[in-house]
């Protein structure tokens, strides 16, 4: 799939996966169920790979 996104997009978009990321570092370190914390972790990778596909348009 295929999206087109402006730069305002780009920028909110990057924001939100950041705050995401934090969040679920915040939750896998807190977690005590491995199960879990491997869902957890599989889902931090692909919001990461999301983030990395937004490249240079995304102020770190």
């Amino acid at each position: 799939m295929r999206i087109e996104l402006t730069d305002a997009q780009m920028a909110d978009l990057g924001d939100l996966l950041r705050g995401a990321l934090s969040d679920l570092s915040s939750e896998i370190a807190a977690t005590d169920n491995p199960a879990y914390r491997d869902g957890l972790r599989a889902r931090r990778a692909s919001l990461e790979g999301v983030l990395a596909q937004l490249g240079s348009g995304v102020n770190a």
